[in-house]
């Protein structure tokens, strides 16, 4: 009996052990391929005018501080509204907001 308790806690342990080194990976899909894109950095004077007229429309006030493109043409944006808070938006290049 002794020895069947003490081999219930060691098995439990080392699974405890095992997931604890081990990081959780939340998969769904989408985020994956944000993460795997790379986003190399552009110019604002080279963003393509209906992402200027998106960004003018729907963020009125908002300061562009850096926007970057990737391989498929989309670009990431990161703004700062006049309230101060600080967004990373995504669009393609004809100015349509992206969900990321």
């Amino acid at each position: 009996m002794r020895k069947l308790v003490f081999a219930t806690a060691l098995a439990i342990g080392s699974l405890t052990i095992g997931t604890a080194a081990t990081p959780i990976i939340f998969h769904d899909g989408i985020m994956e391929d944000i993460f795997l894109q790379d986003y190399t950095e552009v110019a604002a004077s080279d963003l393509p005018t209906p992402i200027v007229n998106a960004l003018a429309t729907d963020y009125e006030g908002a300061m562009l501080n850096k926007a970057y493109i990737d391989d498929e043409n989309n670009y990431k944006l990161e703004i700062t509204s006049q309230d101060g808070a600080s967004t990373v938006l995504y669009a393609d290049v004809e100015g349509n907001w992206l969900e990321m």
